[in-house]
């Protein structure tokens, strides 16, 4: 791995939350993620499933973990099983993790080989009420794909069918949306090398550049200060791209006079920062622009000192409509007839402004999380809100993760230039 070492406390912690939430004589699984194959014998970059990390720090393939606080002997309480390395592997793929370094980065005291998993399993499942198990319930999540996740499940149907079968999304997904110290730390660093991205970057665009060589700008800043790149496929998109939500191709020449919007962020140990800046091509925004870009700014603002605990998502989403209301006015792109005249359930400024303002952020971009609940300290969501008028090829958003605070909410890129003029000045130098 490319980060430093966490402190174990963090996942030691995680997993005492989440045994507190299981009912009695209880038993809970988890398997990582597979390694995805593309084409003949080519793999993706290996991505850990984000709660086994969160349980235990580990991040490797063909890993396991159960859970059973309820069990008779003490050793078998929490069992970790990560993947033995021989001599072959250790050739052609390197060294996997030992069971000391496994024990030392996740805090669990008994770890065996994998090849055991399925003959420890039914001597926890024969003592266990209630199994519980993991499938991807994000509210978001599209797939054809059978996960290990899902391969698990539809085993333990078939091979435990008298079983009490529990979900833990519900569990994890409460649990995930409170980040403590040690997260916000690593959600920082990911802020942080985002930043030296996006400098980067503004010493570098000028017209006549390529969308894909300020990609390349970025990945380059981000590994090399010990990121694995990416923390989600980048949006580098001049022009009248920047109105396609989720332009990805980065081919286009970035031209004068033009606006590029540059949604792209990098990750850090795993844990997700999630960057939107806006730019002129030229270092100068014209006056329409600078409208444009003032409205956004100020909505995004505005957005921030609102987002406070005790008010809902879905609320808070609701009064930034209200914002952005007032502002598509000021700048002429609504009028006071027309918005009196409007359908409640489909408002006017959603022509300019289609997407939601704030998502949880943490190990996933979009992160686990209920819009329902109440906003709570120690929540971290994205601020990004934005206009996008396709008739002058123009967009424009502008986007920071915030941590919310009992008293005050702390931007984790307060650092990260948004101020017009600062950024006109720093592309000038």
């Amino acid at each position: 791995m490319r980060y430093k070492q966490i402190n174990n406390n963090l996942f030691i912690e995680n997993r005492k939350k989440f045994i507190q939430s299981l009912k009695k004589d209880s038993s809970a699984v988890f398997v990582s993620n597979d390694l995805m194959p593309t084409n003949a014998d080519e793999q993706m970059p290996f991505v850990q499933n984000t709660n086994l990390f969160y349980l235990t720090g580990i991040d490797q393939e063909d890993t396991f973990l159960i859970l059973a606080p309820d069990f008779p002997d003490e050793n078998l309480r929490e069992i970790l099983f990560v993947k033995e390395t021989s001599e072959e592997i250790s050739i052609w793929e390197g060294n996997k993790l030992t069971k000391n370094q496994a024990i030392n980065t996740s805090g669990i005291k008994t770890v065996l080989w994998n090849d055991e998993f399925h003959k420890i399993l039914p001597l926890i499942i024969a003592e266990s009420k209630n199994l519980y198990l993991e499938k991807n319930e994000h509210i978001r999540s599209i797939t054809n794909v059978e996960t290990a996740q899902d391969r698990f499940y539809d085993f333990s149907k078939s091979k435990f069918p008298l079983q009490n079968f529990e979900r833990t999304y519900p569990i994890l997904s409460k649990l995930r949306m409170i980040k403590n110290n040690i997260e916000t730390k690593l959600i920082q660093s990911a802020c942080d090398i985002t930043e030296k991205g996006f400098r980067r970057i503004l010493n570098y665009t000028k017209p006549g550049v390529w969308e894909y060589e300020l990609e390349a700008e970025f990945i380059n800043e981000f590994i090399k200060n010990k990121s694995k790149g990416f923390a989600y496929q980048p949006i580098i998109a001049s022009g009248i791209n920047a109105c396609t939500l989720h332009y990805n191709e980065n081919n286009c020449e970035c031209k004068a006079g033009s606006l590029i919007l540059m949604d792209v962020a990098a990750e850090y140990a795993n844990y997700k920062s999630d960057m939107t800046r806006t730019i002129p091509v030229d270092g100068k925004f014209t006056k329409r622009q600078l409208d444009i870009y003032n409205a956004v700014l100020n909505v995004k603002n505005e957005a921030t000192n609102i987002l406070r605990p005790g008010i809902t998502v879905n609320d808070y989403h609701k009064e930034v409509g209200k914002i952005m209301e007032s502002e598509l006015l000021k700048i002429k792109l609504l009028d006071k007839n027309d918005i009196k005249k409007q359908d409640p359930k489909n408002p006017l400024f959603k022509k300019y402004f289609m997407h939601g303002t704030s998502h949880h952020l943490g190990l996933d971009v979009h992160d686990v999380g209920n819009f329902y609940v109440n906003i709570k300290p120690g929540n971290v969501f994205t601020v990004e809100p934005g206009i996008y008028i396709r008739e002058e090829n123009l967009g424009v958003r502008l986007e920071d993760n915030i941590l919310i605070g009992e008293n005050n909410n702390i931007n984790l890129m307060e650092n990260i230039p948004v101020i017009p003029e600062e950024i006109e000045d720093l592309m000038n130098k």
